[in-house]
């Protein structure tokens, strides 16, 4: 069916102010919120309870918000959990839900509080966007009535979803989405039967948004920027820190970097969870990050970002991942590889032992090259270049394909993998590839005391992850993390 004249009419005027007001650039700020958490408790609180909870916690995010705008932030991002925190079960975080309705409905709860159900939460967010005049996005939950003629319903007849929400600066809901791939702890809350790849129109590019765990997935994750090439993320978390890989500021800027778009990570705080670790990153490089496991405040960051960052000259080349490996020998025999866990997965490993050479180590199809030079070695460290192809099935299953230099836990080989925060060994330069089967590759780099190095490595379009020049601070971990997510078993039937 055609649309009718009046609405088409509508959609050529909304396309043509977004034209008006299209900018180069934007300013994008995240807010790490040390969540105000409510009592441990089974049984659920009363609607006004849970209330003054969430309103304790948007008061300090309604700070953030409007410090944010005060600097020029064009849009803000708050962490998953943030309103409301995460001990509870699927009972008792029902007086914390509200029913939130499909963007479509052309809503703005700020100034039309009632025409719903009471939603005072959207309503505080939504004057908040308004009052400030800036997109807010955050996340709730939401809850959907369903019955027995719904053979998926549950038995207490009621969906409840991890949501996020997006109010732009007119306070209007513009965006809903629906988390996906939930994590393990989160059964008080049901996956939606479909995955949603949900985007939105700025001035400043088309905005997608996901979820924490949703970005080890293809769906919607990848969806986004490859089929419906969004220019932005935005990424509510609650992120648990685990090294060497996963660490929030090391993974996220390394999905930004790999998949080539801008990439906004708001996490909660809390350090006896090894929660914390927010950013905004662009596809060259982090422009702010924010990492601290000594106190428990909450910190607000803000950059500039380019609205558009396939079409920078900054942007990365086109990469072919394996090229460069696939045409190279073996730089080093195999008789001194050794096995070792990280995170579950049982890695090959081999030694550097030298202050500079070139190495190989392989595992099933993969071959991880390394070319590197030591400024100086220290004797009571040792540097490992590991690879492994498989199957991880801790926490969720996912199949992995990664190539990794890595400093050791100690001088014992039987560390080789365990968590590692500091170094002190510095290179000269750093060179990694590998045979990769995927083209999701994500460059990663960390260096002591969980430090990035925005703009000191970058990827050729042959595959090689190097170091532009020195390294500037000596290095935990120079990693290629590939995803190859055609080998992921099927998702789990709706529940």
């Amino acid at each position: 069916m055609l649309p009718s004249q009046p609405l088409l009419h509508g959609a050529v005027l909304a396309l043509a102010a977004l034209q008006a007001l299209a900018s180069d650039t934007f300013i994008a700020a995240v807010y790490e919120h040390a969540v105000i958490l409510p009592d441990a408790t089974y049984k659920p609180v009363s609607p006004d309870n849970a209330l003054a909870l969430m309103n304790k916690n948007m008061d300090v995010l309604e700070g953030a918000i409007k410090e944010a705008a005060q600097q020029g932030a064009h849009i803000i991002v708050t962490p998953e959990d943030g309103i409301y925190g995460w001990r509870f079960t699927r009972e008792s975080i029902y007086p914390y839900l509200e029913d939130i309705p499909d963007p479509s409905v052309n809503w703005i709860p700020c100034t039309d509080p009632t025409r719903f159900a009471p939603a005072p939460v959207q309503e505080r967010l939504s004057c908040m966007a308004r009052n400030n005049s800036i997109y807010v996005v955050a996340n709730i939950g939401d809850k959907k009535p369903c019955n027995s003629s719904d053979p998926r319903c549950p038995r207490d007849s009621r969906y409840q979803y991890n949501t996020n929400v997006v109010f732009d600066p007119e306070g209007k809901l513009v965006a809903r989405y629906h988390k996906y791939n939930l994590f393990m702890s989160e059964t008080q809350f049901n996956y939606p039967k479909e995955p949603e790849a949900i985007t939105f129109e700025t001035p400043f590019g088309r905005f997608g948004i996901f979820t924490c765990f949703d970005v080890l997935f293809h769906e919607p994750a990848v969806v986004l920027v490859s089929e419906l090439q969004v220019d932005t993320v935005l990424f509510p978390t609650a992120w648990m820190n685990v090294l060497p890989f996963l660490t929030a500021v090391e993974f996220h800027s390394a999905w930004a970097m790999g998949m080539g778009v801008n990439f906004l990570a708001a996490n909660t705080h809390r350090t006896s969870m090894s929660m914390t670790g927010s950013g905004i990153y662009a596809p060259d490089r982090a422009r702010k990050y924010y990492y601290n496991m000594k106190t428990e405040d909450g910190h607000l960051l803000i950059a500039e970002l380019d609205s558009h960052p396939r079409l920078s000259p900054a942007s990365p080349p086109a990469v072919n991942w394996s090229l460069y490996a696939s045409n190279v020998k073996r730089f080093s025999p195999d008789d001194h590889d050794f096995e070792g866990l990280i995170f579950h997965d049982r890695f090959t490993f081999t030694e550097l032992t030298k202050h500079e050479g070139s190495l190989t180590v392989c595992q099933k199809d993969l071959c991880c090259h390394l070319s590197y030079e030591m400024a100086g070695k220290q004797e009571d460290e040792v540097y490992v270049l590991g690879a492994f192809d498989g199957l991880h099935v801790v926490e969720g299953q996912y199949y992995l394909q990664i190539c990794t230099l890595l400093k050791c836990k100690s001088t014992d080989l039987n560390t080789c993998g365990q968590p590692v925060e500091t170094a002190q060994t510095e290179f000269e330069m750093i060179s990694l590839s590998g045979t990769f089967g995927t083209n999701y590759v994500f460059p990663e780099v960390l260096y002591s005391e969980v430090q990035l190095a925005p703009g000191e490595f970058e990827v050729l379009n042959d595959g090689r992850f190097i170091s532009k020049t020195r390294p500037t601070k000596p290095v935990v971990t120079v990693t290629l993390f590939g995803r190859w997510y055609a080998k992921d078993p099927q998702q789990p039937p709706f529940p």
